[in-house]
């Protein structure tokens, strides 16, 4: 059932009435608005209109998007608002998103400051009669007055008009809301997000903390997500790109990717305090490439040269180690003994395409040697097995992870190959609810240094549209554990 907008004045509706939206004129106040509830249904509703902003740091003109409204027992919280103040900021609108209060009346003064010490960012007469919409509901509100400019000061038919345009600008995220608002079921990848490597990773930088104080220096990001290196700032690590970065003497963490023995013996020279938080996984490739290598073969490294793990990996034997990125590169690669050979692989690739390139590579050089294990980690082929499961039933897949994340790009990539759109998000500020327009069933799933909690606030914001129906599909269960560095142990 298509979305509808409401908006309780009749100057709110003409600024809403674009192409493809469908605008009810409500009435203004709780009884009217009560009145059209009950004329509703189970439509989708975005409720519309302008408003007044108990707090300064709200301008006239900036929009509101409501986390949660009053109901009669109480706030009732509005899940989407993360990606309808998404879509808002994406048309150019400063937004804010936060609890919208109604009054009967207008408010001003004390009154004001009382809400604004509860956390409201705007107050308005209707929204709270809307509570009871039992399908997806969403409240935006563009400010006219705030408590320095009240609207018996002059100045208000400006700031009337500044919010009434600021409504217009509003009505195409409003019209995507209402497209992508629908009934629906969400595929939840299993497993997903943290790997044992990370989990490792992120403890040890914490541990790190811990034990030695602030700062702790990180070379390169610990794993390749920008929230966990966030919050690992706010605890008093500093990342910096390389050694010479790093004090003497300081503690310096070396992040979960491995890196080759110059960087060691930089970190050695200056005297630092040196915690090793490279994956286990990734140290078996690195120990792969120094055996072989020492017996005399060249090395096939299958992989992107650009990436952190294989620039690690190429160091250990910079003058046998060639990167072969894909089955073309393979088809043509020359050695100067093709029965002194042998592979490995970055642990974080696409399992088909990696397998595609080693066969291309084991017929063009069959004396070439393979490592004992797959290099692919457990991780990463349990991800892409998860999520093309999901895949292969959904009409929509988004995957959690940072655009520098080589295993969330996988994940996106094994999503298109079975067939289903997939986009690679950050979080859920960077879905765009376009994507969701027609998708009634739709594939969540996460790489392997993307936390859990994006997952769950991703899974909820859609709950909130619609796709209230969550089925999990699990391919296989995870309990591997890494030992942590004696340093930290």
């Amino acid at each position: 059932m298509t979305g509808i907008a409401c908006a309780p004045m009749r100057l709110e509706a003409a600024a809403l009435r674009v192409p493809g939206l469908r605008v009810l004129h409500t009435g203004m106040g709780p009884r009217r608005a009560a009145e059209s509830v009950a004329r509703l249904g189970a439509s989708p509703v975005v409720l519309a209109g302008v408003a007044g902003a108990v707090t300064d740091r709200v301008r006239p003109g900036d929009v509101v998007v409501a986390t949660e409204i009053d109901g009669p027992d109480g706030p009732v919280p509005l899940p989407s608002a993360p990606l309808i103040a998404a879509a808002l900021r994406r048309h150019g609108l400063t937004v804010h998103m936060g609890p919208v209060a109604s009054s009967d009346t207008i408010v001003e003064g004390a009154d004001r400051v009382r809400l604004a010490d509860r956390g409201v960012l705007a107050v308005d007469m209707e929204s709270a009669q809307f509570a009871s919409i039992p399908g997806p509901l969403a409240v935006v509100r563009s400010v006219v007055d705030t408590p320095d400019h009240p609207l018996w000061r002059p100045g208000t038919v400006l700031r009337g008009v500044a919010g009434l345009r600021s409504l217009r600008a509003a009505a195409p995220a409003l019209r995507e809301w209402c497209e992508a608002a629908a009934g629906g079921e969400i595929l939840l990848a299993s497993p997903r997000s943290f790997c044992a490597g990370v989990d490792r990773a992120i403890e040890i930088v914490e541990r790190a903390l811990q034990r030695y104080g602030a700062p702790v220096y990180v070379r390169r990001q610990i794993v390749h997500n920008a929230h966990v290196v966030r919050r690992l700032e706010e605890m008093g690590a500093v990342f910096v790109q390389e050694i010479e970065e790093v004090p003497a003497g300081a503690t310096a963490v070396l992040a979960a990717h491995g890196v080759g023995p110059s960087v060691r013996a930089e970190a050695e020279a200056k005297d630092l305090r040196v915690i090793d938080a490279t994956c286990p996984l990734v140290t078996k490739v690195h120990n792969e490439v120094r055996r072989y290598s020492a017996r005399g073969d060249t090395v096939f490294l299958i992989g992107h040269a650009d990436h952190e793990e294989v620039e690690g990996t190429v160091g250990e034997a910079p003058d046998q180690v060639i990167v072969v990125e894909d089955a073309a590169a393979a088809a043509q690669v020359r050695v100067r003994d093709p029965d002194r050979v042998a592979y490995a692989m970055q642990t974080t690739l696409a399992v088909d395409e990696a397998d595609e390139i080693a066969a291309v590579l084991r017929k063009r050089f069959p004396a070439m040697s393979a490592p004992r294990r797959d290099d692919i980690c457990y991780a990463t082929t349990n991800r892409q097995r998860a999520v093309r499961a999901v895949a292969e039933n959904a009409d929509l897949v988004l995957v959690v992870g940072s655009t520098n994340s080589s295993n969330s790009k996988r994940l996106v990539e094994v999503s298109q190959r079975s067939g289903a759109p997939a986009y690679l998000v950050e979080d859920v500020s960077e879905v765009d609810l376009r994507w969701l327009a027609g998708a009634r069933r739709i594939g969540i799933t996460a790489g392997a240094s993307a936390p859990p909690h994006l997952v769950e606030e991703l899974a909820r914001c859609l709950a909130g549209l619609g796709r209230d129906s969550l089925r999990e599909s699990q391919v296989a269960d995870e309990d591997v554990e890494f030992t942590l560095p004696r340093e930290v142990s």
